[in-house]
């Protein structure tokens, strides 16, 4: 039942936004394990850079943070600036505000 909900905010969000070549949407995934980030282009749909926290260490809060960071580190070296964040229907604590603030802190700007 929560996982339809959060596809019903994930689609309202989706109708609203949507990720350019100057301005790419980043799309966050959270599973019970694992936090997923990409970069996407929606007008040609293309994913520009897309990131896991598989290989790295610590609780799950820190590792969605070292992605947040690995991400505006990566887009930074494709002179990316400002982004849309599209966190998936999913509220904005946890996992989804600590990986946010770490794409802040590389100076992505959304």
């Amino acid at each position: 039942m929560d996982t339809l909900k959060r596809i019903k905010r994930h689609k309202k969000i989706r109708s609203k936004i949507s990720g350019t070549d100057e301005r790419p949407r980043l799309f966050v995934l959270r599973s019970n394990k694992h936090i997923y980030a990409s970069l996407i282009n929606d007008n040609e749909g293309k994913t520009l850079l897309s990131i896991q926290d598989k290989d790295l260490k610590g609780t799950k809060t820190e590792k969605a943070e070292k992605v947040g960071e690995i991400v505006a580190k990566e887009a930074n070296t494709k002179k990316i600036t400002s982004i849309v964040f599209d966190r998936g229907g999913y509220k904005y604590h946890g996992r989804v505000k600590a990986l946010a603030e770490a794409l802040r802190k590389g100076g992505l700007k959304f």
